[in-house]
């Protein structure tokens, strides 16, 4: 497999699936200010030339996808639909940026508020899998039990 995207990769290629910008807000911290504009991100007036983005390296990538896992997790346990599902859209974008095997996870395996998704990043990265055994889809999960 080959390394990660590049930032100049990113910022070419990527495409926000959320409706309120979570990913990008995430993306953003990553991002030089003076290449924001690119991705369409403009910053609040009260911090323009204030930005101090974080070092584009795959450590610190993996720190950010820890904690939108865990959050993930959170809020697909929590059966919070909307927060999970974008939740979704954001580990999907770090895991397309990484490219170790799951960039192509597809949005037809986003059963029982996007576990699956959850799950296997965890066991990839060795994160915190607070479902155990199961794979995600059980019936348990549903809003419907």
């Amino acid at each position: 497999m080959k390394n990660m995207k590049t930032l100049d990769e990113v910022i070419k290629n990527y495409k926000s699936e959320t409706i309120d910008g979570r990913d990008l807000s995430r993306l953003s911290r990553f991002i030089p200010e003076d290449r924001l504009k690119e991705l369409k991100i403009s910053l609040k007036q009260e911090y323009v030339g204030k930005h101090k983005n974080i070092k584009w390296t795959k450590n610190n990538i993996l720190k950010q996808l820890k904690e939108d896992v865990e959050f993930g997790f959170e809020k697909a346990l929590d059966k919070r639909g909307i927060s999970s599902s974008l939740m979704f859209e954001v580990v999907k974008m770090w895991n397309w940026i990484l490219e170790e095997g799951l960039e192509n996870f597809s949005d037809n395996d986003y059963s029982q508020y996007g576990l699956p998704l959850f799950k296997a990043t965890a066991i990839k990265y060795g994160f915190d899998n607070p479902i155990g055994t199961d794979s995600g889809c059980e019936f348990k999960y549903s809003d419907e039990e």
